[in-house]
């Protein structure tokens, strides 16, 4: 499966930004999705992942509340809804498809996307 990442940019703190995370193929349903960030000089980490039917999300607890991540995979498409954006959200932000081990880790993902900037000024 290709993974393609959009939808960042510069945004305010306190503002939202939606990115999408378009797939190609036609059995998307049956992956879990995530989303990952690095920031600059930073390893990259979990944000969020949902599960292929949809019904299980997980979030890293320094986005829970603020962010979501719904998908639609009638669109083939995963999106991060983010919220209440801080300047410490500054990142790449990338999605990954696969999950099959762990919803939560790098090693659970077998795809990803080129990632998207997202920059959150004070």
């Amino acid at each position: 499966v290709q993974l393609q990442a959009s939808g960042g940019g510069l945004v305010q703190a306190g503002g939202s930004l939606r990115l999408s995370c378009a797939a190609s193929g036609r059995t998307f349903s049956v992956y879990n999705m995530g989303w990952f960030r690095q920031a600059p000089g930073k390893e990259r980490e979990f944000v969020a992942a949902i599960s292929g039917s949809g019904y299980s999300t997980y979030y890293a607890d320094s986005v829970k509340g603020r962010f979501t991540i719904p998908r639609d995979n009638a669109k083939n498409t995963v999106y991060l809804q983010m919220n209440s954006l801080k300047p410490e959200d500054t990142a790449v932000y990338y999605c990954a498809a696969g999950g099959i081990r762990t919803l939560t880790a790098l090693y659970g993902y077998d795809y990803w996307g080129q990632g998207t900037l997202v920059t959150v000024s004070s």
